[in-house]
């Protein structure tokens, strides 16, 4: 009997510690991708796009049947952004013929368009014809957020709604999104989504976040970008726990 109540007892406390859907520590693979940026809260660079692969750790701090908070911080050793461009063609018909070609990344958006030009100075007539035409360059770069926390909603639940926010940096190999704005940029990003999970010790994430990027006026211009960013987790189990 006392057997039979032992592990009875046993087999209570393992269902009961069974009923969260948690781990101690977990180790995430990470895709992220934007399509456009505008201006949604600090940002003014419009139409750029940023994409992302990398790693994230997760360390549970505290937890009860309401809520598991997490320590959360993100390796990006794949960090790309990618600005719109000007090709701005000129044409020269007088006083001499020749063609003139400059690319350059704008604030705005690249749009299209053509026309002409004539004026007569000192009686000389200058006169041209130029097209804009619009292309993307994507730059390379690394990213870190160090400091960042997860908040999951419910965790007895498969499926559980979370809150979370990063801050941290990106370097990128050449200035974004304009020349006089630099190449190393701070990041921070807010948001929610899902966590559904496969078993007790995998999960996937699904999520939406405003992500800001921008050089805190360390350079000679500041534009910042903001993105609606949407990322893809695959979690798993860091451990016995």
């Amino acid at each position: 009997m006392a057997l039979a109540v032992g592990s009875a007892a046993g087999a209570a406390q393992s269902r009961d510690g069974s009923a969260y859907y948690a781990r101690a520590n977990t180790l995430g693979i990470l895709g992220a991708y934007s399509w456009d940026s505008s201006h949604m809260l600090l940002g003014s660079a419009d139409n750029r796009e940023l994409l992302n692969v990398g790693i994230s750790y997760s360390r549970r701090l505290w937890m009860n049947h309401i809520v598991n908070w997490q320590y959360d911080g993100e390796l990006l050793p794949v960090a790309l952004e990618s600005d719109p461009l000007v090709l701005d063609t000129l044409n020269w018909t007088s006083p001499t013929v020749m063609t003139e070609k400059a690319t350059v990344a704008q604030v705005g958006p690249c749009v299209p368009s053509s026309g002409s030009f004539s004026n007569v100075l000192d009686g000389i007539t200058y006169s041209y014809t130029y097209t804009l035409t619009c292309s993307r360059q994507w730059t390379i770069g690394e990213a870190m957020s160090p400091v960042g926390f997860q908040w999951n909603f419910l965790p007895r639940h498969k499926t559980q709604a979370l809150l979370e926010g990063h801050g941290g940096y990106m370097y990128s190999t050449r200035p974004i999104p304009i020349d006089p704005a630099g190449s190393f940029n701070f990041t921070f990003d807010i948001g929610g989504g899902f966590e559904r999970f496969l078993s007790n010790s995998s999960s996937m994430r699904i999520e939406y976040r405003y992500h800001h990027l921008s050089n805190h006026n360390t350079a000679t211009e500041n534009p910042g970008i903001d993105n609606g960013l949407i990322q893809v987790v695959y979690c798993f189990r860091l451990g016995r726990r």
